[in-house]
């Protein structure tokens, strides 16, 4: 079964968030200023079940699931994470599981993962040098743990991407450093725009680092790169090739090239509310129809609804005060 929004978009992918709490106070996702100490996060009867999240996918396999990717917080400090990567792949053996994570318990975690049936990992690293990386990321951590993490996936035989969200005045300085690690790894990287996710990051227009911007700092120091041409529909990043190394890699620009008409990405929250868009300020309840005895046919039925009368594309129609939105965290719906 195929099932379209109202704007012909199919339903492929969910990523489901299984924490609200994060071991990292990146700027642009968590900063502590607003979440510190006295920050309520939440308690633990209302984040979703490990059971909650299968009945969820059960209830969305039949209408053309393909993708699921586990995100945060940071899923690493939810316990037995690997317990939810079985339980999904006993469900589902050909259905592609990955999950994004700061990386910085990976090597700890890893070979759980791998045999539980993870199939591919996202690392975000932001930065290579040391010193700014504890300045974005407001920790006690080292590039070397996150690197340490990559290596053990590596070795693994887990696939590996690494995402680098870049910020003017903050970052832009890294992007060769990070393709040059990437390079020695042989694993793609992708360079993020810096989105208004959420209302607490103070993002504005000009801490926007553009996908153009970026490949012209890349090209004066790797020569010649050529766009590739997407792999399926609702790719997110727009691939691209330094000749000379024959290394692919990728932008994510959804400030400067929206990409909203392909965008086939349904959100779970870590309280079990559906989003249509990462940029939503609102979702849908799933979990209290889950929790006051639904069937399996009930959740499907409720999934159908909202992503039949779904219509987002906020990142066409952005403007650039977006002051008067109060979207949802990215700590809370995942990225």
């Amino acid at each position: 079964m195929r099932l379209d929004d109202s704007l012909g978009r199919p339903l492929r992918d969910l990523r489901i968030s299984v924490t609200d709490r994060c071991n990292f106070r990146c700027d642009y996702c968590m900063p502590r200023e607003h979440f510190d100490s006295e920050y309520e996060f939440l308690p633990k009867e209302k984040i979703i079940s490990y059971e909650e999240i299968i009945l969820i996918i059960k209830s969305a396999l039949p209408l053309g699931l393909k993708k699921i990717r586990i995100t945060g917080g940071e899923p690493l400090i939810r316990k037995d994470i690997s317990k939810l990567i079985k339980m999904i792949r006993e469900l589902d053996e050909q259905i592609d599981i990955a999950m994004t994570t700061n990386g910085v318990l990976l090597r700890k975690n890893i070979q759980l993962l791998k045999k539980s049936g993870l199939n591919r990992v996202t690392v975000s690293l932001d930065s290579i040098d040391n010193d700014l990386f504890r300045e974005i990321t407001d920790s006690n951590f080292e590039v070397k743990d996150v690197l340490d993490g990559i290596e053990a996936a590596i070795e693994a035989g887990i696939k590996v991407k690494i995402n680098s969200v870049i910020k003017r005045n903050l970052n832009e300085g890294q992007l060769i450093p990070l393709i040059e690690k990437s390079i020695d790894y042989n694993v793609p990287i992708r360079f993020i725009e810096f989105m208004d996710v959420g209302s607490t990051n103070s993002w504005n227009l000009d801490s926007v680092v553009t996908g153009s911007e970026m490949r012209k700092i890349i090209h004066q120091k790797f020569g010649p790169l050529v766009q590739k041409k997407s792999n399926y529909f609702g790719e997110v990043a727009k691939q691209w090739t330094i000749l000379d190394k024959e290394y692919d890699f990728g932008f994510i620009e959804s400030i400067s090239s929206p990409f909203c008409g392909s965008c086939t990405r349904a959100r779970i929250s870590s309280n079990g509310h559906l989003f249509t868009c990462l940029f939503s300020e609102k979702g849908n309840d799933i979990l209290s129809i889950i929790r006051m005895d639904a069937e399996v046919s009930d959740i499907s039925r409720a999934i159908q609804n909202i992503w039949n009368s779904r219509n987002d594309k906020y990142s066409e129609e952005r403007k650039d005060n977006t002051d008067e939105r109060v979207p949802v965290e990215m700590s809370y719906i995942g990225g």
